[in-house]
């Protein structure tokens, strides 16, 4: 397969009154075309950061990202308004991502009009009228305004504005987490069959691994700020290699009464991303970490093919010489 993006060495750091928040901190990665990348870590780990960089809505504070082939890190600001028709964001909520003064065609028809896409007015029509089809509004929805829909017909008109002009590649920063679980399936499905009919390739951020688990290809684990583990989902849910994998994973809620693992309880103080120390950052937390996981940074290395980690440890627990306490 072709890699569509790819990042090299991508950091993103804030300046904050005490210094410097790291919040991407040497992400190195790569997705290829049709390929679905899942991200997953708790609040405030950098996901949304990491997307943002990736379309350089947040500008990197160093590293390279790569489009097909071409550095876009280097692109002027007019070079990067042409790189739009090719990369897409679909936002958290719905609800804050529409202009509630504009109607359903009028939301759709901008970013046509802006690129400058179609030749007349009735070609713009047909257009819209198209997209809605695409994503399941009907054709009384064209004068209609956002504040008349429910949240999934929201994210639905959310859908057809990203897919308006064609994009490659479409960053989903938790495009279902703000709707109802049953809508959430209805937009999911959607997704897929878009993917699927357009050739797209996602960035999927979420919090939610029964999500990431049903919709990605290959799924990342981020950890404050930087890329911890890395592999197909099928690896990552059957045999997670980074204690803190380990720790998310037995947090999913299980139907199953005789195959229930037990949940594990993380201790000790989260480090600060704010001008963080030597060594890994999850260590302070850790039930494995040892005098080494303090002093020096863990390199995302490959464990097994296709599965990066960034564990001291990690062959240790490989081998099932380091488990936690059932």
């Amino acid at each position: 397969m072709e890699k569509l993006i790819e990042l090299q060495d991508v950091k993103k750091y804030f300046v904050v009154p005490n210094g410097l928040l790291h919040a991407v901190d040497g992400i190195n990665l790569s997705i290829e075309k049709g390929e679905t990348l899942g991200i997953v870590g708790e609040s405030g780990c950098g996901k949304s950061t990491l997307g943002r960089v990736m379309l350089r809505l947040h500008e990197p504070t160093s590293g390279h990202i790569l489009y097909d082939g071409m550095d876009i890190t280097t692109f002027r600001k007019d070079e990067m308004v042409r790189m739009r028709r090719y990369m897409q964001i679909i936002f958290q909520d719905p609800y804050a991502s529409l202009n509630p003064r504009f109607t359903v065609a009028q939301i759709i028809r901008e970013p046509l009009r802006l690129h400058k896409l179609c030749a007349s007015p009735a070609e713009e029509t047909e257009r819209v009228e198209a997209l809605m089809e695409m994503v399941g509004l009907s054709k009384r929805a064209y004068n209609a305004y956002p504040h008349e829909f429910d949240g999934g017909r929201r994210q639905r008109i959310v859908i057809a504005r990203a897919l308006a002009i064609n994009p490659q590649f479409i960053v989903c920063d938790e495009p279902v987490s703000a709707l109802d679980v049953s809508v959430q399936a209805q937009i999911i499905n959607l997704m897929m069959e878009l993917q699927e009919k357009l050739g797209l390739t996602y960035l999927f951020i979420s919090h939610d691994l029964s999500v990431v688990k049903y919709i990605s290809d290959n799924i990342g684990v981020m950890y404050l700020g930087q890329m911890i583990e890395k592999a197909s989902k099928r690896a990552i849910f059957q045999r997670p290699l980074h204690p803190y994998t380990i720790a998310l994973l037995s947090a999913i809620p299980s139907l199953d009464v005789e195959r229930k693992k037990k949940k594990i309880i993380l201790k000790g103080e989260i480090t600060s991303p704010i001008n963080p120390p030597a060594g890994c950052r999850f260590a302070m937390r850790c039930a494995f970490a040892r005098e080494e996981c303090f002093a020096r940074d863990p390199e995302l290395c490959e464990a097994e093919p296709g599965h990066y980690v960034a564990c001291h440890r990690h062959r240790e627990i490989m081998s099932g010489d380091l488990t936690y306490p059932s």
